[in-house]
C-alpha cells in the first residue's frame, strides 16, 4: 500500500496489525501516548496474570470518588507471577517497536508517554529494536491527583489508636506525582544531521517552537490542562503539550503517526497545524469519540 493511503485515517484495529501494512521510511514522526501498563483499565491490562483483586474496588474505595474507584496490583506484587508483570510490558513494547521502527523515516522521531513505573522496560525494548534514546522529557503540570493513602486513616479503622498515633504523617505509596515522563527516540542514519535535514527533512528540533509553546529551551515541559482536555479520556493529554512536541519536531505537511490514539488528540493537534496524521485505537469506544471530536472541530472551523 502506498503512503497517501493512510493520509487523514483514523483506523479502528490493532496497531501491530495496521502497521505491517504501511511503507518502509514514509512517516516523519511518531506521537503517543502508549498504555502504562499500570492497569488503569481493562486496556492497560498488558500482562497475562489474573487476580480477583484487580480492576475491582474495596470497601473503603467504594465512597473515595473517581480517584480510587479501581483497584491495580501493589508495587510489592502478591505473587510470583506479579513480579512478571514488568518484564510482559517490556514484551508488549517489543512486540509492536519493530514496526514502527520500520516505518519511520531516517532521523525522524518516536515520542513515547510511558508511566514512571515501566518507563525503563519501553526504553529497552526501542532500544533492542533499534532506536536511539536521545532525551527523557519531564512533562510538570501544577495539578495531579495524590493516591497515597494515609496511614493513619488504615490504622484507625482497624481501631489501633496506638500505631495511628504513632504513624501520623505517613502515607502509602508513591509523592504526588506532578511530572510524567516523555521518552524521545529516533531512528537512527547514516549520514551526518545536516545532510538527513536535506534528504529527510528530520534530525534536528525547533528550538523557537520549544521557546514559544513552553517558555523555556530545557527539558522539563509545564503544560497544565485546560477546560476542553478533560472528560474525554481516562488518560488523554494536553493538546497545546502535544501541539509543542509537534512543532519542535516536524514542518508543515509532514506525516505524524500514532499507533495508540486514544482520545484523537495527537490528531487534532497534527490538524490544526497543518500536518497529516494517521491514528490506529483498537478500543472501539475510543475509536467513536476520536471521529465525533475530529467531525465537532471541524464544525466549529477549528482547523482555519
Amino acid at each position: 500500500m502506498k503512503i497517501k493511503e493512510f493520509y487523514n485515517k483514523i483506523i479502528c484495529d490493532d496497531c501491530r496489525n495496521v502497521l505491517k501494512n504501511i511503507p518502509d521510511n514514509s512517516v516523519h514522526m511518531i506521537l503517543s501516548d502508549i498504555p502504562y501498563g499500570i492497569s488503569l483499565d481493562k486496556w492497560d491490562v498488558l500482562h497475562d496474570n489474573t487476580n480477583s483483586a484487580l480492576l475491582g474496588s474495596s470497601p473503603a474505595q467504594l465512597n473515595a470518588g473517581n480517584v480510587f474507584k479501581r483497584r491495580g496490583k501493589p508495587i510489592n506484587g502478591w505473587s510470583n507471577a506479579d513480579k512478571e508483570i514488568p518484564k510482559q510490558y517490556q514484551e508488549w513494547c517489543s512486540s509492536w517497536a519493530e514496526d514502527t521502527l520500520r516505518v519511520l523515516k531516517p532521523g525522524g522521531s518516536a515520542i513515547i508517554f510511558a508511566g514512571r513505573r515501566f518507563a525503563a522496560r519501553c526504553i529497552v525494548a526501542l532500544e533492542d529494536t533499534g532506536f536511539n534514546f536521545r532525551d527523557m522529557i519531564a512533562w510538570e503540570r501544577s495539578q495531579a491527583v495524590h493516591r497515597a493513602q494515609r496511614v493513619k486513616i488504615v490504622f484507625e479503622r482497624r481501631g489501633d489508636n496506638e500505631n495511628a498515633e504513632k504513624w501520623n504523617n505517613w502515607r502509602l505509596g508513591n509523592l504526588k506525582p506532578n511530572f510524567e515522563p516523555i521518552l524521545w527516540f529516533f531512528k537512527p542514519y547514516k549520514i551526518t544531521v545536516t545532510d538527513n535535514l536535506v534528504e529527510n527533512e528530520l534530525g534536528a528540533y525547533n528550538e523557537k517552537a520549544v521557546k514559544e509553546w513552553f517558555s523555556n529551551p530545557n527539558n522539563i515541559f509545564k503544560c497544565d490542562y485546560n477546560i476542553n482536555d478533560r472528560g474525554l479520556h481516562e488518560a488523554q493529554k494536553p493538546i497545546k503539550l502535544f501541539s509543542g512536541l509537534i512543532e519542535m519536531l516536524t514542518l508543515k505537511g509532514h506525516i505524524i503517526l500514532d499507533p495508540f490514539a486514544g482520545s484523537g488528540t495527537t490528531g487534532l493537534a497534527a490538524k490544526i497545524l497543518d500536518r497529516k496524521y494517521i491514528l490506529i485505537e483498537k478500543d472501539k469506544k475510543s475509536f467513536e469519540i476520536i471521529k465525533k471530536r475530529m467531525k465537532e472541530a471541524v464544525q466549529r472551523r477549528l482547523f482555519e
